[in-house]
């Protein structure tokens, strides 16, 4: 068994894990969840406002 040098324990070249496409779709993924969550969290705090703006019918 012959070793080549310098690659000892994690010094060798690393192999890729995943495709450039499966980064991609992680990546827009995300996008879309983190702007939803946004968008649900303005559309909370506006309708909050919106209710205690309105006086409370006697």
């Amino acid at each position: 068994m012959n070793r080549t040098p310098g690659a000892t324990g994690f010094d060798s070249c690393p192999a890729p894990v995943a495709s450039s496409r499966l980064h991609d779709a992680v990546a827009a993924t995300l996008a879309i969840g983190s702007l939803s969550l946004c968008l649900i969290v303005t559309l909370t705090v506006f309708s909050i406002k919106l209710s205690m703006a309105t006086p409370i019918p006697a």
